[in-house]
């Protein structure tokens, strides 16, 4: 219960400092029991036929998934569509809700003397589940397990993540298991589904070699300093970004044009034929959504003009993107650019077959932007799209009216684990109005997903039975 702010504005300071502290203890004490009730929950939706389990999907950096338990060796399996429900009404994406429940079993049948320090309120859930996670990552044995059980029980109130590494690394090597690769090749990755810190910015990291790491500060401070010397402003940590896309631009209109033209562009051994010139390194389709409205013209009787909302959002709904970048990239001298047909989402469109054609496909994955389960952010681009009213494929044949036409009026994007647990399980799902979509869960909890996101219902009369079985 929150506290009236009339009255906390009259507590001394040793009063704020007690409240913060009671309030401190609650906050620990709720997380240990979402744990608790994590497990109950797992107990009672077990996973009984092989392929039902649930598992978490780990993506590499080809873009493919590998499945991976949710808790390790010795816990009990679980269903994977009953883990979506409780998501649901905890406000979690599907794949956050598996992970409570995976680091809840973790903790229950492999870490016990963790987990009974975490239930007595000394150890905090969430230093708790930082030691469940390393322990289910490394897929360590029930001997591994708890050999980090009995090390990290006597000091897990105060070790970080580092130090919980160690100790998991160590358990590997005792206990026969791989070690951590050690690897000189590094990792690069670029987060093209993730927004960065600004508009028009996306999210980078790399783990590089000590010398290419090097190599590479070098090149980008040498290229900031170019930059400052040829009259920019900007700060040097913006000089170095930019330095770092003309370095990438520069570099693949160089291999390209090398691949292409293998004999060609040096008049004199050494020396750039002046009169070639590269092809374009930076070929950009943008897919733009912004918002626009006709007002009246101001002094202009009944005249209107198109007022366009000068913040859009970039690539299929995912990140937002200024009229200012845009035309920035494309006064780029390396930058060919391509512009696809307006499409209107105003608009239904519909086509008589089950098939969804692409100009469906495009209009659907631009309104709704990402999966329309509640909570789930998985973009629409990568999702199914899913008949809500099913598709009837003998109603054309038996002269009925499609119960389920494939139009944007009545197709959802669904990432393929909510596909299949709208297909097969007891959660029931409408679209009142185009990209408005409301859910009921197997337990009788509603939400309501549209275009800023979801709005949770619980259920006012909770069952006495269970449902039909996930």
């Amino acid at each position: 219960m929150l506290l009236d702010p009339a009255r906390v504005e009259e507590l001394s300071s040793g009063e704020v400092l007690s409240a913060v502290a009671a309030s401190r203890a609650r906050e620990r004490a709720e997380a240990a029991h979402q744990l608790v009730l994590a497990c109950v929950w797992a107990d009672q939706h077990p996973a009984l036929e092989p392929g039902e389990e649930a598992s978490l999907v780990v993506r590499g950096a080809d873009g493919g998934g590998v499945h991976l338990p949710i808790s390790g060796a010795g816990c009990p399996l679980v269903s994977e569509y009953a883990v979506a429900e409780l998501g649901a009404v905890l406000g979690e994406s599907t794949a956050s809700a598996k992970r409570l429940v995976g680091h809840a079993l973790e903790l229950r049948h492999r870490l016990p003397r963790l987990w009974a320090q975490v239930l007595a309120g000394r150890v905090p859930a969430w230093r708790a589940r930082l030691v469940a996670a390393e322990t289910i990552s490394r897929e360590l044995t029930v001997q591994a397990a708890a050999w980090v059980d009995a090390q990290v029980a006597a000091v897990a109130g105060r070790v970080g993540s580092a130090a919980v590494e160690r100790l998991v690394d160590e358990a590997a090597t005792r206990h026969g298991l791989p070690e951590r690769p050690v690897t000189d090749h590094g990792r690069l990755r670029v987060d093209l589904d993730d927004t960065g810190m600004e508009p028009g910015t996306l999210t980078m990291s790399a783990t590089l070699s000590t010398a290419d790491a090097r190599d590479l500060d070098h090149a980008l401070s040498h290229g900031a300093k170019e930059l400052k010397a040829l009259g920019s402003e900007a700060d040097l940590d913006t000089r170095r970004a930019h330095a770092l896309g003309h370095l990438a631009r520069h570099q693949t209109a160089l291999a390209l044009f090398r691949d292409e033209h293998p004999d060609v562009g040096h008049s004199q051994p050494g020396q750039p034929d002046p009169d070639v010139r590269l092809p374009a390194a930076r070929e950009l389709v943008l897919t733009l959504h912004f918002d626009a409205a006709m007002s009246p013209a101001a002094g202009t009787g009944n005249e209107a003009t198109l007022q366009v909302d000068r913040l859009g959002r970039l690539e299929k709904g995912q990140r937002l993107a200024l009229l200012e970048h845009v035309q920035t990239w494309c006064a780029d001298s390396h930058t060919r650019v391509s512009i696809r047909p307006v499409i209107d989402l105003n608009q239904t469109l519909a086509s008589p077959g089950y098939a969804v054609p692409d100009r469906i496909r495009d209009h659907v994955t631009l309104r709704d932007r990402t999966c329309r389960f509640p909570w789930c952010t998985q973009p629409a681009v990568r999702c199914d799209l899913d008949h809500v009213r099913p598709f009837d494929h003998q109603a054309e044949a038996e002269g009925r009216p499609q119960p389920g036409p494939t139009s944007t009026a009545n197709l959802i994007p669904l990432c393929r684990r909510h596909h299949r647990l709208k297909t097969h399980t007891g959660w029931r799902v409408a679209m009142p109005e185009p990209g408005r979509v409301t859910w009921t869960s197997p337990h009788g909890h509603h939400f309501q997903v549209d275009h800023r996101g979801t709005t949770a219902h619980p259920s006012t009369q909770p069952q006495t039975s269970e449902p039909p079985r996930d």
